[in-house]
């Protein structure tokens, strides 16, 4: 399993949660406003964490986190992530996992042995421009479409959420998003940001009112939708 990056507090990763976030590399979507590069496509510039030091600082940390954060790239590709989430919980730690769901056999056994109390999976854009949006021409829609079907069927709690690119999303995309994940209890829209380490540095964000517009369309598919990490 690749660690290569670990941020020691979070307030905003685990809803209602303080957490540590552990960050591992490599990535199996190649989506062109990716933020953190560094861990997809450009592996040989990031750092090496050793699972023992990561486990070591949680073991210190045990009564003044809650949880742990599992993000990326993309954690599920990773050989090892059941054993590290075992360890994880072994010291009493709640777990979130980030994941862009192209591993749903993955993500049911992780979630079947109890090893992952939340669930946040991004949803790319509508179901016909998943492909060009994620980055990848040969993409397995129904590998997507069984992550949230299991996540809708209750099996953990979960949430779904979209990074909103003005030169990749429109209102349409929307209108087909809603009653897709239609009955899911949480949705968020956050908004592109250049983090200085994009995949294609060529994207702008939205407008707040762009970004409501958006939300207004799926809102009345879901249980609550709201804008994520906007400042107003």
């Amino acid at each position: 399993m690749r660690i290569c990056g670990l941020q020691t507090l979070s307030m905003v990763d685990y809803p209602g949660k303080l957490a540590a976030t552990v960050f591992t590399g490599g990535c199996n979507l190649r989506c062109p406003f990716c933020h953190n590069a560094l861990l997809v496509t450009r592996l040989e510039e990031s750092p090496i964490l050793q699972q023992e030091e990561i486990l070591s600082f949680l073991k210190r940390r045990r009564g003044l986190l809650d949880g742990v954060v599992l993000s990326g790239g993309e954690p599920l590709i990773q050989p090892g992530v059941p054993e590290f989430l075992q360890k994880v919980r072994a010291l009493g730690f709640s777990i979130k996992l980030d994941t862009n769901g192209y591993r749903p056999e993955v993500l049911k056994r992780l979630c079947e042995k109890g090893l992952v109390d939340y669930v946040a999976m991004d949803i790319k854009a509508c179901e016909e421009r998943y492909p060009a949006v994620a980055g990848v021409s040969s993409l397995q829609m129904e590998n997507i479409r069984e992550s949230i079907e299991f996540l809708k069927s209750g099996a953990v709690p979960y949430e779904f959420r979209t990074t909103v690119v003005r030169e990749l999303h429109s209102a349409e995309d929307f209108q087909k998003i809603g009653p897709w994940i239609a009955g899911a209890p949480l949705y968020f829209l956050q908004n592109f940001s250049d983090s200085g380490s994009v995949l294609n540095p060529v994207y702008t964000s939205c407008t707040i009112p762009e970004l409501t517009s958006y939300l207004e369309i799926v809102n009345p598919f879901v249980g609550h939708a709201e804008l994520r990490g906007i400042d107003y």
